[in-house]
C-alpha cells in the first residue's frame, strides 16, 4: 500500500513545475464527452435560473450588484468597510469617510436599481458625499448637520458597515451564529463555523483563538444539527512558518488533537482550513500526526481543505486518500479554489523562485478543480465537500456523482455565507443534497478585513460570481468549458504574469532565490553553511601602492568598450550565483547574518551587477546633440580616474559590490576598502570579479580601519569617493576633500543612516502594523541603514498596538545565525554590543518591553527593545541596533508630526500606515526623505525598483540601484566639430534643391 509519506516527494516536485506540464494530466481527467457536456449544460442552465431568482431577492444582493467590485464606487465601499469599524476616534473616522466617499460618483447610481432600498441607500451615499465633499452644497448641509447636533453621516456609515458585516458574518459569537442558523432563512443548510482570527500575531492571540474553537465545539455539539468547526492553523501559533516548524508543529499538533477529541466527544466534525502554499507541507505534517493518533481511531469526523489553484492540488487529494487508508477512517475533504492568489504571485516574484506554486490562469484553476473533484469522487477513503459558487462546476459534479453512483449523503456542497443566494436553496430544501455554509464567527471590526479579501477573491473580474452579475457576459460565455479554454491556450502560463527570473526583462535577469520555505531545502542548506570557509587576504598592497596600481591601469580600462565592461559585470553576477553558498557561508560566519539575510545580500549584489551593466549599455553610449547644420556635437560619458569605494559591514557584499560595479562599468578603476569587521567577504568578491575579467590593476583591495580610510580619502590622486557608513565619518571625508586649497574638486557619493520613522494612524490594521514594525526595526538585529528607529502611533490605538507588538516580540527566535529558525543573531562586534547595552541601561526606566537573549558566552546578543519617549523630540541621533523608540501623536496633527520628523535633519526612510489615501498623499508631499514606504515594511529596497538613498544628514545621492547613479561616476565631455571647415556644408549640399 502506498502511504501518505511515500507521496511527499511528488508533492515537493510539483511545487515549482512548469504550468503546461502540470496541467496536461489534469486536462485529461477533467474532460467530458459531447453527450456528457449536453447533460451538464442542461443542469447548469437550470441552476442559473435559480441563481438569478435568488439574486433578485433581497436589497443587499441588489445593492452589491449595483456597486460591483471593479467600479470606483464598489472599491470605495469595500475599502471603507475594511477599516471603518476599527477606527476609535471621530476625527479619523470622518477623514476615512471623506477619503472613500468624496471622490466616487454615487449620483450615477441614483434611481438605477429596481429595488427601493437600494435607491434609498444610494441617495444616502449622495447626501454623504455632499456633506464630506467640497461641493457648494456641502456648506449648507454642514450647517444643517451642526444644527442637528448629531454627526449623522458618521452614524449612518457605521450602521451601514455593521449591516454589511451581518450579511457576511454569521454571528459575533458562536451562540449568536447557532441561533441565526436556526432561522428560516437557513432552513435546509448546516454550517461549518470558523472562529476567526485569520492569523495569530502573539501566543496570547493563539490561546484566545484556541479557546474560542473549543467553546464553539461544545456549543455546536449541543445544538445537534450536524454543524462542524473549521480551524486555521495560523490562528494557533504566531510563528506558523516552515523555518520554525520545529517550534510550532508540536504545539499546533497538540492543540488540533485536543480540538479533535473535543469535537469527537461533542459529535462535531473538524476541518483544518487551507493556508498559503508555503505552509502546505507543514500543514500536512500536522494533519497526518493528528489523524494517526490512536485516540482518534475509528472517527470519521476529521478533515482538511484542499486548494485547487495549487499545482499540488490533485497530489494532495491522493495524499489524503492514502492517509485515510492508513488510518482506516474517512477523511472529510473540502475542495476550494483558493484564497491567496495575488499574494502568492507577488511573493514568488519577490523571492526569485523558479516558478509559481499555483496556476496563473483562472481557467487552469477551474480545470484543476474538476480534476481534483473527479479524483475525490473515485476515492475510497474521502468524504468530498465541494465548495463552489460556479453553476457549471456544480452541474458537472452532480453529473459525475450520479454516474459514479455516489449517494447524496456520501458528499456535500459548500457555500460561503452571504454569497450565492438562490444557487443551493432548491438542492438543499427540495432535492435532498447536503449543503453546508462556511460561516465566519466573530466581531465585525475584526472580520471585515477578512470579508474584503473574500469579496476581492470571489469578485475578481474572471470569477463566476463577477461574470454572473455583469451584463457584459452572456450565458454561452458564462458556461463555456474551461477544458476547451485551457486547450486553446496550450495550458501555458498567463503572458501578463512574468516568471520571477523574467521580472525585469528585457533589461536584465532577476537574481535567483532559494526556496527557504521548503523545510528540507532549508535544513540541508543550513548544514552546508556550517562548514567554515577561510578566505586568505593574501597581504594586499598598502593604500599608496593600490592607488598607484589603479592609476596606471586607468587608461587601458577606461578605453575598454562599454559592452566589454558590462559583460564583465554580468559574468561577475553569474559567478556569484554559482558560488552563492560559499558567499553565504562567509556572510553568516563573518557578519553574523542569518540565512535569509545572507541570501538577500548575495541576491542584491547580483542585481546591482546586472542592473548597472544594463544601464551602462543604455545610457553611457555617446549622444549626438542638436545644432546648426554643418556642426557636429557629441556628448560622451567617460571615467574620471581612480575611485575610492568604502563599504560598511552591515551589507558587506551587496553595498561593496554595488559601489565597485558602478565605478568599474563607467570606466573608472577602483580601490575598494571594506569595513575592518568584514574583509573576507570583500576579498572573495574581488577574486570573483577578477575571474570575471576585471583586470587586477583596475580593482585593488585595501584592508584596514580608520587609518586606511583616511589615507585613501586624503590622497590627491583619488578622483571620486563612494561611501556608505556613519554620518560622522561622512563629514570627516567631506572635510578631507577641501583640506587643501589646490586639491581638485571631486564627487562624494555618501549614504548614511537616519532616524527612520514609521507613522501609524488609527485606520491601520494592527496585525499588519505589528508585522511590519518587527521586520523594519528588528530584522538584521536592527543593523540596516533603513531600519526603523522611531515608531509614532496615533494615541487612540497606542495601547492595542503596543500590547500586540510585545507579544510578537516574544515570539522572535534569537540565537545562532547558522540555525534555520533564527530571526535575529548577534550584533557585529563588542564596541556595538557595549554601546547599545549601555544606552538601554541609561533608558531602563522607559523600556516598554525587551526580549530575552542568550548570554554573552554564546554571542553578542542585544535584546530587541522598545523604549517609550515622552516626546518624539527626545530622539536626536541614530542608534544602530535592535532598539525602537515609541511615541504618540494626535489625530489631526499629521502635517505637524511629519514636520517634526523633518526637523531632525535626517532624510533616509519613512513609513506611513493608513487606509486614508489622502493621508498617504499628505506624507508623500511633506516628507523630506529619500524613500517613503506606504502600508509595508521600511526595509528591503529592490535594485531598479526602489532606488535607495537619502538627503540631509542621511546622504548626498544619487540613489544606489537607480537610473541616475552611474552618471555621478562619470565625467561629461562634449566635442564640437565644424564640418564646413573642410570646404562646404556637406549636409546642405547633399539636399540638392538648397541651391
Amino acid at each position: 500500500m502506498i502511504t501518505s509519506d511515500d507521496l511527499r516527494g511528488e508533492l515537493r516536485d510539483l511545487h515549482r513545475k512548469a504550468e503546461p506540464e502540470v496541467l496536461a494530466p489534469l486536462v485529461m481527467q477533467a474532460k467530458t464527452g459531447p453527450d456528457e457536456r449536453a447533460l451538464i449544460l442542461s443542469k447548469a442552465q437550470r441552476l442559473l435560473v435559480d441563481l438569478r431568482a435568488g439574486q433578485s431577492k433581497g436589497w443587499v444582493n441588489q445593492f452589491l450588484q449595483e456597486y460591483r467590485l471593479g467600479t470606483e464606487e464598489g472599491t470605495a465601499l469595500l475599502s471603507l468597510a475594511e477599516a471603518f469599524l476599527r477606527v476609535p476616534d471621530a476625527y479619523t473616522s470622518d477623514r476615512l469617510i471623506s477619503d472613500k466617499m468624496g471622490g466616487a460618483d454615487w449620483g450615477a447610481h441614483a434611481g438605477a436599481s429596481a429595488n427601493k432600498m437600494v435607491n434609498s441607500a444610494t441617495w444616502g451615499l449622495v447626501l454623504g458625499k455632499a456633506v464630506v465633499g467640497a461641493s457648494p452644497e456641502a456648506n449648507v448641509l454642514r450647517r444643517l448637520v451642526a444644527r442637528s447636533g448629531e454627526p449623522f453621516v458618521r452614524r449612518a456609515v457605521s450602521q451601514a458597515m455593521k449591516l454589511m458585516g451581518e450579511v457576511f458574518v454569521m454571528g459575533r459569537n458562536i451562540e449568536e451564529a447557532i441561533g441565526r442558523m436556526n432561522k428560516r432563512e437557513n432552513r435546509g443548510f448546516v454550517a461549518s463555523f470558523d472562529m476567526l482570527g485569520e492569523a495569530a500575531r502573539t501566543m496570547d492571540d493563539a490561546y484566545r483563538y484556541f479557546e474560542s474553537y473549543r467553546h464553539a465545539a461544545d456549543v455546536a455539539g449541543a445544538a445537534g444539527n450536524g454543524h462542524s468547526i473549521s480551524v486555521k492553523l495560523s490562528a494557533l501559533h504566531p510563528r506558523y512558518e516552515p523555518a520554525r516548524a520545529g517550534i510550532c508543529i508540536p504545539i499546533i499538533s497538540e492543540m488540533v488533537l485536543d480540538l479533535a477529541l473535543r469535537c469527537r466527544e461533542s459529535g462535531v466534525a473538524l476541518t483544518v482550513d487551507a493556508e498559503e502554499s508555503e505552509r502546505l507541507m507543514i500543514s500536512l505534517d500536522i494533519i497526518r500526526d493528528v489523524a494517526r493518533h490512536p485516540s482518534l481511531e475509528g472517527w470519521d469526523g476529521f478533515g482538511m481543505a484542499i486548494q485547487a489553484y495549487s499545482k499540488r492540488g490533485l497530489a494532495v487529494v491522493k495524499w489524503a486518500d492514502a492517509l485515510g487508508a492508513e488510518t482506516g477512517s474517512k477523511i472529510n475533504t473540502r475542495l476550494v479554489k483558493g484564497a491567496y492568489w495575488d499574494t502568492e504571485i507577488k511573493h514568488t516574484q519577490e523571492m526569485g523562485l523558479s516558478d509559481f506554486p499555483l496556476f496563473t490562469r483562472k481557467i487552469a484553476t477551474d480545470v484543476s478543480y474538476l480534476a481534483c473533484a473527479r479524483e475525490m469522487i473515485r476515492s475510497r477513503h474521502l468524504v468530498p465537500a465541494f465548495a463552489t459558487h460556479n453553476a457549471l462546476t456544480i452541474a458537472t459534479l452532480l453529473h459525475w456523482t450520479s454516474e459514479a453512483g455516489l449517494p447524496k449523503d456520501g458528499y456535500e456542497f459548500q457555500r460561503l455565507h452571504g454569497m450565492g443566494e438562490g444557487l443551493y436553496e432548491r438542492m438543499a430544501r427540495d432535492e435532498g443534497y447536503r449543503v453546508r455554509t462556511y460561516a465566519p464567527v466573530g466581531g465585525h471590526a475584526d472580520l471585515l478585513a477578512y470579508l474584503v479579501r473574500r469579496l476581492l477573491e470571489n469578485g475578481a473580474n474572471t470569477s463566476f460570481v463577477h461574470q454572473f452579475t455583469s451584463s457584459d457576459v452572456n450565458e454561452d460565455e458564462l458556461l463555456a468549458d474551461p477544458v476547451d479554454k485551457v486547450e486553446a491556450v496550450g495550458g501555458t502560463r498567463h503572458p501578463g504574469i512574468a516568471l520571477p527570473q523574467d521580472l525585469f526583462m528585457p533589461e536584465r535577469k532577476n537574481s535567483i532565490g532559494l526556496d527557504l520555505e521548503d523545510r528540507e531545502n532549508l535544513q540541508g542548506l543550513a548544514e552546508r553553511l556550517r562548514k567554515p570557509v577561510t578566505v586568505a587576504l593574501r597581504g594586499e598592497k598598502d593604500v599608496d601602492e593600490c592607488i598607484d596600481t589603479c592609476h596606471r591601469a586607468f587608461r587601458d580600462w577606461s578605453m575598454t568598450s562599454i559592452d566589454k565592461r558590462a559583460a564583465c559585470l554580468e559574468k561577475f553576477a553569474d559567478l556569484m550565483e554559482e558560488r552563492r553558498e560559499e558567499l553565504m557561508a562567509v556572510l553568516v560566519q563573518e557578519a553574523n547574518k542569518n540565512i535569509p539575510d545572507a541570501l538577500g545580500d548575495v541576491r542584491e549584489a547580483v542585481d546591482f551587477c546586472r542592473y548597472y551593466a544594463a544601464q551602462a549599455r543604455e545610457k553611457l553610449k555617446p549622444i549626438e546633440l542638436p545644432g546648426p547644420t554643418g556642426e557636429q556635437n557629441i556628448l560622451r560619458m567617460e571615467g574620471r580616474g581612480v575611485w575610492a569605494c568604502i563599504a560598511p559591514w552591515n551589507f558587506p557584499l551587496a553595498i561593496f559590490v554595488g559601489q565597485v560595479a558602478a565605478a568599474l562599468v563607467t570606466g573608472n578603476t577602483v580601490v575598494a576598502k571594506p569595513a575592518p569587521q568584514t574583509p573576507q567577504i570583500a576579498a572573495l568578491a574581488v577574486r570573483l570579479a577578477r575571474e570575471a575579467g576585471v583586470p587586477r590593476g583596475a580593482l585593488q583591495l585595501a584592508v584596514g580601519g580608520a587609518e586606511t580610510g583616511a589615507a585613501l580619502t586624503y590622497d590627491r590622486r583619488i578622483a571620486g569617493i563612494a561611501f556608505t557608513g556613519s554620518n560622522a565619518t561622512s563629514k570627516v571625508i567631506a572635510r578631507s576633500l577641501v583640506a587643501e586649497d589646490d586639491r581638485p574638486l571631486i564627487p562624494l557619493i555618501a549614504e548614511t543612516g537616519g532616524i527612520n520613522t514609521m507613522i501609524v494612524d488609527s485606520t491601520a490594521l494592527t496585525e499588519q502594523v505589528v508585522r511590519d514594525v518587527i521586520i523594519s526595526g528588528f530584522q538584521s538585529a536592527g543593523q540596516r541603514c533603513s531600519a526603523m528607529r522611531l515608531l509614532l502611533i496615533q494615541e487612540e490605538v497606542y495601547d492595542r498596538t503596543i500590547e500586540m507588538l510585545k507579544g510578537a516580540m516574544d515570539a522572535l527566535v534569537i540565537g545562532d545565525p547558522h540555525e534555520p529558525d533564527t530571526d535575529i543573531g548577534p550584533v557585529i562586534d563588542e564596541p556595538s554590543y557595549y554601546k547599545l547595552n549601555a544606552y538601554r541601561e541609561a533608558w531602563h526606566k522607559n523600556v516598554i518591553h525587551s526580549c530575552a537573549v542568550p548570554g554573552k558566552d554564546k554571542g553578542l546578543f542585544v535584546p530587541p527593545t522598545l523604549i517609550h519617549l515622552d516626546s518624539m523630540d527626545d530622539l536626536d541621533k541614530e542608534w544602530f541596533g535592535p532598539i525602537i523608540h515609541v511615541a504618540t501623536w494626535k489625530g489631526g496633527e499629521l502635517d505637524r508630526t511629519v514636520d517634526r520628523v523633518n526637523a531632525k535633519g535626517y532624510g533616509l526612510t519613512m513609513g506611513i500606515h493608513s487606509r486614508i489615501l489622502r493621508a498617504a498623499d499628505q506624507v508623500e508631499k511633506r516628507a523630506e526623505v529619500g524613500n517613503l514606504y506606504i502600508n509595508r515594511s521600511m526595509i528591503g529596497a529592490i535594485v531598479g525598483s526602489q532606488p535607495f538613498g537619502g538627503e540631509g544628514l542621511s546622504g548626498t545621492g544619487p540613489k544606489a540601484g537607480g537610473p541616475h547613479y552611474l552618471y555621478r561616476f562619470c565625467a561629461e565631455r562634449t566635442t564640437s566639430t565644424d564640418m564646413t571647415s573642410a570646404g562646404g556644408n556637406a549636409t546642405l549640399l547633399s539636399m540638392g534643391d538648397g541651391i
